[in-house]
């Protein structure tokens, strides 16, 4: 039987997420970007009006406003889109249980053998598409081929809302014309040794004496030269539930942060998303870890074992701020911080790490069972209304005011 396997890719993710919820920003240009109160930082995505003025990924604030001064941009809010990828990856699972998620925004699946359930491989691709824009209002692009390496080319050449096949046959025409460096697994410095090989497409690569080539690049390119010629037998890597050895959330901040107390709704906002992926796997973990990354780029990481496994937001807040509070560096600026749980277990309890903790303060203190509740009924409202429909106060944003 022919393999049929897909790429879904999301259009202009993180800024689609944001149309999806204010749909105001469907018809004006407008970027997700750093810091948009004080236009610093830089572009993470732009819409499609932004991107006909020019306005790219990696652009800094300055020069896309400058392309566009009418560019509307919104601060990222990574906890969204991780509820939103979610949500993708939940709908694509009704299509196969196939599914290899290669990002946050996009992932293959093998639809191999579905023909009789959802049509032709084109006619599956354009149900998909309807699906997530009708229901999560995210656009994507789909690439259909026979293996993953073409499926990933394919979904690549047609966006916004494009469905592209790349089959062997289609090779020389769509493939092979393409310059060397559109190739995915082809970086920069790659691309150079190619193109000094006068190798400058990828027809060049496919057709190019694969001797010469390993005696410049070595053994890598024996599987760029197999890939150029529409060969890749790597099946799809599947993780279920149960392969998950920890769940975790970090946050670049938006500008160097030199006190703890500075970070405490950051952390809240980490520990909900953490506890709630936590709570929708069925997952309670013994071991709780901070991540703090430095202005220097340098970056640790410290951890504790807790005497009974957790799930619970509260939890993962209160032992995530007391491990910041032992852990936070004198005169040395913090620009990310992140929390995880992880040794999920079933019924064990483990001895708790002993800290140097001033006033002998315990590392965990154990909430009272209303703040369990809470978790609980903020998981049932956003199950039944939607993820956007509840949040704690202390995370409550101000509203910006209309244009």
């Amino acid at each position: 039987m022919k393999r049929v396997i897909f790429l879904v890719d999301m259009n202009a993710f993180y800024i689609t997420c944001e149309m999806s919820r204010r749909p105001e920003l469907w018809t004006r240009p407008a970027a997700v970007a750093g810091d948009p109160a004080k236009r610093t930082g830089i572009i993470l995505a732009a819409n499609y009006p932004a991107r006909s003025f020019g306005v790219k990924t990696a652009m800094t604030m300055g020069e896309a406003l400058r392309l566009c001064p009418d560019l509307m941009c919104v601060p990222p809010d990574h906890a969204f889109y991780n509820e939103k990828s979610e949500a993708f990856m939940s709908r694509l699972a009704c299509y196969s249980p196939m599914i290899e998620k290669n990002s946050i925004d996009e992932a293959w699946l093998d639809m191999t053998g579905t023909e009789h359930i959802f049509g032709t491989p084109v006619a599956a691709a354009e149900i998909i598409m309807h699906d997530l824009k009708e229901n999560l209002s995210l656009w994507c692009s789909i690439g259909i081929s026979d293996n993953k390496f073409l499926s990933k080319m394919a979904s690549d050449m047609k966006k916004p809302l494009g469905i592209t096949t790349l089959w062997h046959a289609e090779i020389p025409e769509k493939l092979w014309p393409l310059p060397v460096n559109k190739m995915w697994g082809i970086g920069e410095k790659t691309s150079a040794k190619l193109k000094s090989l006068t190798i400058l497409t990828i027809g060049d690569l496919a057709k190019a004496d694969l001797r010469q080539l390993t005696q410049r690049l070595g053994d890598f390119s024996v599987a760029l030269h197999q890939k150029a010629n529409g060969h890749d037998h790597t099946a799809l890597t599947i993780h279920e539930e149960d392969d998950m050895k920890s769940i975790g959330r970090s946050t670049t901040l938006v500008k160097d942060v030199y006190h703890v107390e500075e970070v405490r709704n950051v952390l809240m906002s980490l520990a909900e998303d953490v506890g709630k992926r936590a709570r929708q796997h069925r997952k309670k973990g013994n071991t709780v870890q901070i991540q703090i990354k430095f202005n220097d780029f340098t970056s640790i990481t410290r951890q504790v074992q807790l005497p009974t496994a957790t799930c619970y937001t509260q939890d993962l807040f209160e032992t995530a701020y007391a491990l910041m509070q032992v852990h936070w560096p004198v005169k040395k600026g913090v620009r990310l911080v992140g929390i995880s749980l992880s040794h999920f277990a079933e019924s064990q309890a483990h001895q708790m790490s002993i800290f140097d903790l001033p006033h002998n303060k315990s590392i965990y203190q154990k909430p009272d069972e209303s703040h369990r509740k809470i978790d609980e009924v903020m998981d049932q409202i956003r199950q039944k209304y939607g993820a956007d429909k509840i949040a704690r106060a202390s995370l409550l944003k101000p509203k910006e005011p209309s244009d």
